[in-house]
């Protein structure tokens, strides 16, 4: 099922543009070599890709807080728990007993541990780093990134997957549309490090929204930072 706050649309924009402003200077960050081994780039290069990435978008950032900041104070609901606690859940919501909710990215190359791999590879006494090691060599020469040009989705069918979860009785249908590692599983145009750009090269959630919707399902889109979830769902 969703979380407590899956239809606080306002709050939920706000935590959208939050990842989004957090991850895009990272995300950019090795953009330009994403197919690169780790190892062909030195602390300073990188650095110095941060600096330059740091400033790419940021008048898109301003009119995205921009409207971020209108948004909030318009509508029957304000970014304060006072106004939500008016807020009731529709129907639909109410009744709907099962609910998909999906992980599925980078982090599913590895296919070790869970969804966290991003982090746990990078910690030394986890079984996360340890695995990574034994299996594709040091962080050093072999990082995080160096998983996208593997994760292809090249069996991936939308209308399989809806058709299959409206047999299995579901009622709303919610994949994580980014994670904590910044890879956006939509088209981004904050990122060049999205599925649609690089990877599958395909936006992988409008893909699922348009065929759970044809199923008559209600489609919702989650994002997992590092401090917690939020999820608004339609």
């Amino acid at each position: 099922m969703l979380s407590h706050s899956s239809l606080y649309l306002s709050r939920s924009f706000r935590v959208l543009a939050i990842l989004v402003l957090g991850s895009s200077s990272f995300s950019w960050l090795q953009a330009q070599t994403a197919t690169a081994p780790t190892a062909s780039q030195d602390p300073e290069t990188i650095d110095q890709a941060w600096q330059k990435a740091s400033s790419k978008y940021d008048s898109q950032r301003a009119a995205l807080l921009k409207d971020v900041e209108t948004m909030d104070h318009q509508g029957p609901f304000r970014p304060d728990w006072e106004s939500l606690k008016k807020y009731e859940a529709p129907e639909w919501y109410r009744d709907a007993k099962f609910g998909i909710f999906i992980h599925w990215g980078v982090y599913s190359v590895p296919a070790f541990g869970n969804e966290w791999y991003p982090r746990e590879m990078y910690q030394k006494d986890s079984q996360d780093f340890k695995h990574h090691v034994a299996t594709y060599g040091p962080q050093a020469r072999f990082g995080y990134k160096d998983f996208v040009p593997q994760f292809k989705a090249e069996h991936f069918d939308a209308n399989h997957w809806a058709e299959l979860f409206r047999k299995a009785g579901a009622k709303c249908v919610v994949p994580v549309a980014e994670h904590h590692d910044g890879f956006t599983m939509y088209d981004c145009s904050f990122t060049e490090w999205s599925a649609a750009k690089m990877g599958p090269r395909r936006d992988i959630v409008r893909e699922l929204a348009e065929a759970v919707r044809k199923q008559g399902l209600h489609f919702g889109a989650s994002i997992a930072p590092s401090i917690g979830g939020s999820t608004t769902a339609a």
